[in-house]
């Protein structure tokens, strides 16, 4: 079974950045990077359908699909 998780976009001068919270993001990035703090950032309605944006950079919620793991009789020959 697949796992799913929240992955947070970070486009930033073009650059693209992803983390898996978004206290992690504005741990890297603070206000005068990204221009919103993490009490903002957290406060606001992120979602998928309804990104943050502001003259500095644009964040995106989205949903981060990986492969179940493989228990230990598994091959990896198929990665």
């Amino acid at each position: 079974m697949a796992v799913n998780m929240k992955v947070f976009h970070l486009e930033l001068n073009g650059e693209h950045y992803y983390f898996g919270s978004k206290k992690a993001l504005c741990d890297t990035f603070g206000k005068e990077d990204i221009g919103i703090t993490y009490p903002s950032l957290r406060n606001y309605a992120l979602s998928p359908t309804n990104p943050f944006t502001n003259k500095k950079c644009t964040i995106r919620e989205g949903i981060l699909v990986t492969a179940p793991k493989k228990n230990s009789n598994d091959s990896d020959l198929d990665d």
